[in-house]
């Protein structure tokens, strides 16, 4: 509109708070002979919403989340944690250098023998329904099951595999302590020996670090 001899030109401005409309008086002249050049803003804001922080600079967006919590178990905090070791007699060859590598590897990361409990069933069936009654009895942190399973000439491996797999799960989610799957299921002999310490490593000193682990985890973050 004209006012005073002046064009008055609406002008619209955003700022953080929001944005306004403004009135500025410009020359009849200037207003009808050139479109009026839009005007560089520049501005810097920053909110905050459901934990996260926005920063807006020069119309750019950065979105930061709050710090991440990582839980993790640790291995070489191992004072006052107690384990049980549920072993199946069958197969005994294999599961006896099963238990020693597991053993071993308790003592290397200072796990007190007052501490370790070693429980012997007849095999690895009876494994579960043990491990569950010893993680009912709130008096370990983590359970490692051992055993091994070889396929001979009928289905019976399968219906076994099965069931221990199952059983040492359900033990562990029905008592809320880790119980560690430490039973080997091999085609042969030969592949239940090699993994008992032989050309591929000790599979009961790997459960026992993940005992260690997992009942460092539940000790420290997930009472």
């Amino acid at each position: 509109m004209a006012l005073n001899g002046c064009c008055w030109i609406q002008e619209r401005i955003l700022s953080g708070n929001g944005c306004g409309v403004f009135l500025t008086p410009r020359s009849r002249s200037s207003a009808a002979i050139l479109p009026r050049k839009s005007t560089a803003l520049s501005f810097s804001s920053s909110f905050q919403f459901q934990g996260f922080v926005v920063d807006r600079k020069q119309s750019s967006f950065s979105i930061q989340t709050a710090a991440v919590r990582h839980l993790v178990g640790s291995v070489t905090k191992t004072e006052g944690l107690r384990f049980a070791v549920v072993v199946a007699r069958f197969n005994e060859i294999v599961t006896k250098p099963l238990l020693e590598g597991a053993l071993d590897t308790f003592r290397k990361y200072s796990v007190n023998e007052e501490d370790i409990d070693v429980v012997w069933v007849p095999g690895s069936f009876e494994i579960g329904i043990v491990a569950e009654r010893l993680g009912k009895s709130r008096n370990y942190h983590a359970i490692l099951c051992i055993g091994a399973v070889i396929r001979g000439d009928t289905t019976h491996y399968d219906a076994v595999a099965n069931s221990v797999a199952s059983g040492v799960l359900s033990a562990g989610l029905n008592s809320g302590v880790p119980c560690i799957f430490g039973v080997l299921t091999c085609e042969d002999m030969d592949q239940a020996l090699n993994r008992a310490g032989g050309k591929s490593g000790n599979k009961g000193a790997e459960c026992a670090l993940t005992a260690i682990e997992m009942a460092s985890l539940f000790d420290h973050y997930l009472k």
